[in-house]
């Protein structure tokens, strides 16, 4: 409801929407560029988020889709228009990929919350990834089902093609960086991770395979010499190690947690929260590829069972009594299977791609 109020201060500032007033799609003269839309609740902050990232060119808030040409502010903010606030992203795609753009785009947002983000609340504020290049709606449904394998409420984030796209009034472009303390749904540790993050999908496609690590499980031998009798009991045979006295349950300091057994990466420090429950509690893996579920009924209860898919260690149990802000899910895991290395040594041990992830937020 603040921006609502906002609307009502500054409405009278919009000049003329006839010089505005023609609804855009991507005119770069340079042809190597490519354009998406982004619309996650108040456009100020989303704008200056992307305006961060490396590989973005050019960035302009704007009123996409709406049914009446050329809205002021003041028409978007009664409902009227069906106009939703958002983003137009011009990227370098050599330097920033699409698949990556939209997972930034989803740790600015609750994806599963509908016509509302932060304090903002109306159809404006709807979320949504609008596109110019039918080609790109692949990379979008794959992000969109990466994305609903970490919560337990359906993605109600709006995908379509771009019916129109119209520049919001001069006072809204780039405004935060003219108003440094204006208001902003974002978190400010999410901008220092905007600006820092680097695109782990084109380190992939440009194969830098010689500075990734290479996981594999150890035989059952080099397991009993390299565990601990109780890391051994755990991720082997299935135990659980005692709540609250366990290495990590208190541990939030900025870093990642990986398998005990093989290494790989498994959960990041910016998804830990404090559940009580006396062991280590992440809202999400660092990746649904990372993690296999698997039905247990041990010790008269249905519990869904949690396994590192390279080790095939025993991690914990999933639960769907997380926090609702992060997606509902609290994933229980054992400390005793998981190494953590903090964020001033991970590029040494090789896991700096991984670097813009681990930010407290």
């Amino acid at each position: 409801m603040i921006m609502m109020a906002l609307c009502m201060l500054f409405c009278g500032c919009a000049k003329n929407g006839a010089e505005r007033g023609i609804a855009r799609h991507h005119t770069s003269e340079d042809k190597d560029m490519k354009e998406i839309y982004f619309a996650g609740g108040c456009f100020w902050g989303t704008e200056h988020f992307f305006s961060l990232v490396s590989g973005v060119t050019e960035t302009e808030v704007g009123y996409a889709n709406s049914r009446v040409p050329s809205p002021s502010y003041q028409e978007v903010c009664r409902g009227t228009t069906e106009a939703a606030e958002t983003v137009r992203v011009i990227y370098d795609p050599d330097i920033v990929s699409l698949p990556f753009l939209i997972d930034l785009y989803f740790k600015t947002i609750d994806p599963t919350i509908l016509n509302r983000q932060g304090n903002d609340v109306g159809t404006q504020y709807r979320t949504g990834i609008y596109y110019t290049d039918a080609a790109d709606r692949a990379a979008i449904n794959e992000a969109i089902e990466r994305e609903s394998m970490q919560h337990t409420h359906s993605i109600v984030v709006e995908i379509k093609p771009l019916d129109n796209f119209y520049p919001a009034e001069n006072y809204h472009q780039q405004y935060l960086m003219k108003n440094p303390s204006g208001y902003c749904h974002i978190k400010p540790g999410l901008m220092k991770m905007a600006a820092e993050a680097k695109d782990p999908y084109l380190e992939q496609a440009k194969g830098a395979v010689k500075n990734k690590r290479i996981y594999r499980k150890p035989s059952n031998e080099e397991l009993r010499h390299q565990l601990t009798a109780e890391q051994y009991a755990v991720t082997q045979q299935g135990a659980t190690e005692r709540p609250y006295t366990n290495k990590y349950d208190q541990e939030f300091r900025p870093g990642i947690y990986v398998d005990i057994t093989t290494g790989q990466p498994l959960f990041v420090s910016s998804d830990k929260f404090n559940s009580g429950c006396g062991w280590p509690a992440f809202s999400r893996p660092i990746s649904p590829e990372a993690l296999t579920e698997h039905i247990d009924n041990s010790h008269g209860m249905k519990r869904v069972e949690v396994r590192s898919t390279i080790g095939n260690a025993h991690l914990g149990h999933v639960f769907h009594d997380g926090p609702r802000s992060k997606g509902g899910l609290r994933y229980c895991i054992n400390s005793a299977s998981l190494r953590f290395i903090p964020k001033s040594e991970m590029e040494a041990e090789g896991y700096g791609e991984y670097l813009p992830l681990v930010d407290s937020l």
